[in-house]
């Protein structure tokens, strides 16, 4: 598969760029939103208010970090199931949103969502935590302090290790690859 190195906010060139699989080292800004603070977005977006923060062309990392150890920049940050911010997820990209990164599989709304408004589902390393916190080289919580670990916070990152999981052409990483194993006799861990 291709390795794409990517700058945040992403371009719409490197939208168009990737494709369903490919590995991505992103560098720039991120922001991480969860379900608390998605909540929140919405209903400010619903009643046509400014958000707290501009995430207009912007990339939202679904996590919920750990809190971070002395010389640290953030504590573990591995990516939460991306199923539960489903729901939200074509409102944020209609409103501008290019790009969101969580584990697993989503719903075929949010496929459709990537294509019709040009974003990209980008899949992070489950079970990684420790290892993608030390790509976050700055964090600071920009709004909604009182969520706590859902507040949204800006993070820099360098060469943030992702694949993309859905394209702006329909791809789907996981219709795709998964089938591919299926029927093999792999060893199992006991």
């Amino acid at each position: 598969m291709p390795l794409h190195r990517i700058k945040s906010p992403i371009s719409e060139a490197d939208i168009k760029s990737l494709r369903c699989g490919d590995e991505v080292l992103l560098t720039g800004t991120i922001f991480t939103a969860r379900d608390a603070a998605h909540k929140r977005l919405i209903e400010l977006i619903e009643k046509g208010e400014d958000l707290p923060v501009d995430l207009k062309g912007q990339i939202i990392y679904y996590v919920g970090p750990c809190p971070p150890r002395p010389g640290q920049a953030i504590g573990s940050a591995g990516p939460t199931t991306a199923y539960r911010m489903d729901p939200f997820t074509p409102a944020m990209l209609s409103y501008g949103v290019k790009g969101t990164i969580g584990k697993g599989p989503r719903r075929e709304l949010v496929k459709e969502a990537c294509s019709q408004y040009g974003a990209v589902y980008l899949a992070g390393i489950g079970g990684a935590s420790a290892l993608l916190a030390m790509a976050v080289e700055k964090a600071e919580v920009v709004a909604y302090a009182d969520l706590g670990t859902e507040a949204i916070r800006r993070l820099e990152v360098v060469d943030f290790p992702l694949i993309v999981a859905y394209d702006i052409y329909g791809g789907d990483v996981f219709q795709n690859e998964i089938p591919k194993y299926a029927g093999l006799d792999l060893p199992v861990c006991k």
